[in-house]
């Protein structure tokens, strides 16, 4: 209606933040460059429509298909001014979705796009570390699986009951950059899954003498020839099967019997959390049909945390051995079970010995006791003609339960031991500086958490077909990218200014945090909304004025507030008042 006053409000948060950083990082382009596009096609680019569906689940927490479009309309106009685009409502269509991700299930798609997005992102970001860690986790959902299908049941953390797939990964230290991804059937072992991330990677960094550190599965001798033959170093435990349990107790032995053993101190406080010692060896094996021989080092790490663990552990079990040991040989009373033979005694004890592993720890002592009674035979009164007999019951007592002091700490000498290998040489790489980079394989680890964790929360997933379900967890993974950038870049700059970052913590506002997450962050730009006045010749924007807080964040992020505030403003109308969906 002519005259009628109409206004409308959208709410921004921190989504104009997010699109700005992928803009930053070439995102929109790098995906225009590798996903193909038929020449009929209509609407904005794939690589926009992945990038404002990520703006999405990230500032929404949200990765369902069905939500995307409901969004994109209430922010409609905010999104039209940030990317430049003409929007329209058959750009995120539940089909449209899906063809995105199907594209990025595509491997040869996929690894282009990981590659050049990969080595822009370290050139940008100045990311020069030389450690890349590998890892493999299981996503667990509800779907019903086919013999040749992606969900299987297989081993799982999370719900054996639950069919899943595997993620294998290789991220850059120290922000835990994801530089190469696989998705697959759930069943599958993951050792052999290492050398096509490993060499992805090398193909992304292009580097020599890179560090790929991994947990025991990556410690396979043909992964550990391959590292080997294309240049690069390796760190992983040694699996404590076939020569390796053989020749562990060996190695222990040798440790304990040192007395110049190399200290290990944890770099914030100093203090003393590993000892170990280091041998060469010579190793040998066939690589694309040619013969690797190479020299690595053993190293025979005693870890004093995971000692005294396995030290409470030990004896918590041999207090609860003790009482069972006791307990096996009640005193005589009513619903009492006794044990009347010596063999069945014995079996018992040894039993409990095996069932809490502290055979030969504890020796237990028993005896023989006999009640004897005596009775009247036959009817009659009793009397002294009347015939007697006498009844013997027989019981086995547990007297007394010793420890074998000895034994016990000869076993604890052994506690805490591992071994790990390495082809690095000494000067790269210390044994002290081994265990620290070792020890801090939580940042692997950490990736997974942010794509299982909000807001990403990728299990479940709300997709069923295979294709759909790989291209999914793609496109979460570009997520963990865009959090640990956030997350990296602000901690570094507050680390280069020796500054602290004040107000993320609204019951403590004068708490400052050297170290904030991409969580907090992102959740300071809550409640940021813009309000859109429509009048018959212009559009008038007003937009929740900034927080110095908010401010700080995107000064530390490389950004200009005026990506917010050029929301704000006066705009002649070319169009109807209200664009029609």
């Amino acid at each position: 209606m002519d005259g009628e006053l109409i206004i409308t409000t959208e709410r921004v948060d921190d989504f104009v933040l997010l699109l700005e950083l992928m803009k930053q990082m070439e995102l929109p382009t790098i995906l225009d460059r590798h996903i193909p596009r038929h020449w009929l096609e209509q609407g904005i680019s794939w690589g926009w429509v992945a990038s404002i569906w990520l703006a999405h689940i990230v500032s929404q927490g949200d990765h369902r298909k069905l939500t995307v479009r409901d969004w994109v309309r209430q922010a409609h106009h905010t999104l039209e001014e940030v990317t430049g685009l003409d929007i329209r409502d058959t750009d995120f269509t539940d089909d449209r979705l899906g063809i995105l991700l199907r594209h990025l299930s595509v491997p040869g798609c996929w690894q282009a796009v990981e590659q050049e997005l990969g080595a822009h992102l370290v050139r940008v970001y100045d990311l020069d570390g030389e450690i890349v860690r590998v890892d493999a986790t299981t996503v667990s959902g509800y779907h019903t699986g086919s013999e040749d299908g992606l969900m299987q049941f297989g081993h799982s953390k999370d719900n054996p009951a639950l069919r899943q797939v595997k993620v294998m990964m290789g991220a850059l230290d120290p922000l835990g950059l994801p530089l190469a991804t696989d998705v697959v059937s759930g069943e599958k072992a993951d050792d052999p899954l290492y050398i096509p991330v490993i060499d992805r990677v090398d193909a992304t960094l292009q580097r020599k003498e890179l560090l790929f550190v991994g947990d025991v599965k990556m410690s396979a001798l043909g992964t550990r020839a391959h590292i080997h033959h294309v240049a690069h170093d390796y760190l992983t435990p040694l699996a404590l099967t076939g020569e390796t349990t053989q020749q562990m107790p060996k190695w222990i032995k040798a440790g304990v019997n040192d007395k110049s053993l190399t200290k290990v101190n944890a770099q914030e406080s100093n203090t003393l959390i590993a000892e170990g010692h280091e041998f060469t060896r010579q190793c040998q094996a066939e690589v694309d049909e040619e013969g690797v021989t190479w020299v690595e080092r053993v190293l025979v790490v005693r870890s004093l945390t995971y000692a005294a663990t396995l030290k409470r552990g030990l004896h918590q079990r041999l207090s609860n051995a003790e009482a069972k040991l006791h307990t096996l040989t009640p005193p005589r009373g009513r619903g009492k079970r006794q044990i009347t033979d010596e063999a069945q005694l014995k079996e018992d004890a040894d039993a409990i010995l095996e069932a809490h592993g502290v055979k030969g720890l504890l020796h237990y002592e028993y005896e023989r006791q006999v009640e004897r009674q005596t009775r009247f035979v036959g009817p009659g009164r009793s009397g002294p003609n009347r015939p007697q007999r006498t009844i013997e019951r027989i019981r086995y007592q547990i007297t007394s339960v010793t420890r074998n002091q000895k034994a016990i700490a000869t076993l604890e000498q052994t506690f805490g031991w591992r071994a790990y290998v390495t082809n690095a040489a000494p000067e790269r790489l210390s044994l002290p500086d081994a265990v620290l980079t070792y020890r801090q394989q939580y940042i692997a680890e950490s990736d997974f958490g942010r794509l299982k964790g909000a807001p990403l929360s990728i299990a479940p997933m709300y997709v069923k077909r295979d294709d759909q379900i790989v291209g999914l967890t793609h496109l979460l993974t570009l997520a963990v990218r865009l959090l640990n950038l956030v997350e990296f870049v602000v901690r570094r700059e507050l680390q280069a200014a020796q500054d602290e970052l004040v107000g993320l913590y609204p019951q403590n506002p004068r708490k400052g945090t050297a170290k904030p997450t991409a969580t907090r962050l992102l959740k300071a730009f809550d409640n940021i909304t813009l309000t859109i006045i429509h009048l018959p010749d212009r559009l008038l924007c007003h937009l929740t004025p900034l927080s110095s807080l908010q401010e700080r964040i995107l000064e530390l992020l490389g950004l200009s507030p005026e990506v917010y505030r050029a929301l704000a403003s006066e705009i002649p109308k070319t169009l109807s008042p209200l664009r029609e969906w």
